[in-house]
């Protein structure tokens, strides 16, 4: 379930700047809500997320089963974000510079790639073996409990 496509189900009209981080919030509150309600009816779902704010993860952490997620942490170099958010063309420029630091601050992951020496299928081959085997406690169990809070 994609961030991005929440986003483009809000409507389209003009936001003025004062309430842009408003209409932002309340946006991914719904998307949190979303992935927790397809995942309360028995959905596996893959949720693509950036944990730069900092209520995000307690919200996360108050809507989602800890046993039933598993964290991947997708890490690359400065640089080729950069390099990444200018050929997307659909981010507004230093957005990744801006969140480079914060995105990974909770510090705990299941797994931790770098997406500029590993590929998305190796990536996926490997989620899907440690879901095959997961470690206990996960790092959201662990996460939930106050660990790193």
């Amino acid at each position: 379930m994609p961030a991005d496509a929440f986003h483009a189900m809000r409507s389209r009209r003009e936001i003025a700047p004062s309430e842009l981080d408003f209409v932002l919030e309340r946006t991914w509150m719904g998307y949190h809500r979303a992935v927790a309600g397809m995942a309360a009816a028995g959905n596996t779902v893959v949720m693509d997320h950036i944990l730069s704010q900092e209520w995000r993860l307690p919200d996360c952490l108050s809507l989602f089963v800890p046993r039933d997620v598993v964290l991947v942490g997708l890490h690359c170099p400065l640089p080729e974000l950069e390099r990444r958010e200018h050929a997307r063309g659909n981010r507004p420029p230093g957005l990744a510079a801006k969140q480079f630091d914060t995105v990974h601050a909770h510090g705990l992951y299941d797994l931790e790639y770098d997406t500029s020496t590993t590929g998305s299928a190796d990536c996926a081959r490997r989620i899907k073996a440690f879901l095959d085997n997961p470690e206990s406690p996960t790092a959201f169990e662990r996460l939930h409990s106050g660990e790193h809070l």
